[in-house]
């Protein structure tokens, strides 16, 4: 019974000093070291804001001045001129094809940062938008078929004449006829009021020459004349601007100025117009020369 107890607790013992080995040697492990923090990546830097790309508004149905080519480009004189002016002023444009009627909305809503569509600068328009300095003379011309007896402007005061809704050309047929007359036709587009006369559906379209003899020089088989008159008096050609929008104002002013004094004005109109007539880029706008006349609206 004795030797059975001694066993057993020598046997206790034996068992609880290899626990304590084994616990022991667990704690004497060697524990993982801790993770090291990964060094933060420096922050990357915020990107440079996009440069403001002004929006410009031009009704692409005034051939030589905007137009769309066969691959639906805005082309045209007032393009060019317009693109040379924001290179000389260090800024963006991209132009978008802006019906006439409306086009002074998209400004005045800040849908359009600036026009360029043959745009007469006039005071009654002043009062709701700024323009840059002038960059084109134009007038107004008559264009009517050749078998006509009109000869001067006075002869359509009972006529049926057809004009562009909204430019000076509609202004002094206006003037000239009243404001309730029957007999002013009006149309979309030059082009469209061109068309009408040449259908016989008016006796003759009131608009700016450049258009006019534009029309008449590549559509011969209308069998056109021109019909000039002294009252018609000069006008020009401005880019449109909203309302106090003097920096943009600025910028396209200066660009005007360097694209005058630098010969760049003057390549650009004898591409469309030929040899400008005098020393054009010193003394500002361009006259139209009388084989290729510009527009006013």
């Amino acid at each position: 019974m004795s030797s059975i107890s001694i066993t057993t607790r020598r046997f206790l013992q034996t068992a609880g000093t290899l626990v304590a080995g084994i616990v022991l040697a667990a704690c004497s492990k060697t524990e993982p070291p801790a993770p090291v923090a990964a060094t933060p990546a420096p922050a990357a830097s915020a990107p440079a804001p996009a440069a403001k790309v002004y929006l410009v508004g031009t009704d692409a149905a005034y051939a030589p001045f905007e137009t769309q080519n066969e691959k639906g480009e805005i082309v045209g004189f007032d393009i060019e001129v317009v693109k040379a002016v924001a290179e000389k002023a260090g800024i963006e444009v991209k132009f978008l094809n802006t019906p006439w009627e409306g086009i002074f909305n998209t400004l005045a809503q800040g849908d359009r940062d600036l026009l360029v569509s043959s745009i007469t600068i006039t005071d009654e328009r002043k009062q709701t938008m700024d323009f840059s300095s002038p960059y084109f003379d134009a007038q107004q011309l008559i264009a009517v078929k050749k078998d006509s007896k009109i000869a001067k402007f006075n002869d359509l005061k009972k006529l049926k004449v057809g004009v562009q809704n909204g430019t000076t050309g509609d202004e002094v047929v206006t003037k000239l006829q009243g404001k309730t007359s029957p007999n002013i036709k009006r149309f979309e587009s030059t082009p469209l009021a061109l068309k009408e006369l040449e259908s016989g559906g008016v006796d003759a379209v009131v608009a700016d020459n450049g258009v006019v003899v534009h029309y008449v020089n590549n559509n011969s088989d209308a069998k056109f004349k021109t019909v000039s008159d002294a009252s018609f008096v000069s006008e020009q050609y401005g880019l449109a601007v909203k309302k106090g929008n003097t920096e943009l104002q600025q910028k396209l002013n200066k660009g005007l100025a360097d694209i005058k004094s630098d010969g760049t004005y003057d390549k650009i109109y004898t591409k469309y117009f030929g040899a400008p007539a005098g020393a054009t880029a010193a003394a500002g706008a361009a006259p139209a020369p009388a084989a290729a006349a510009s527009p006013a609206k």
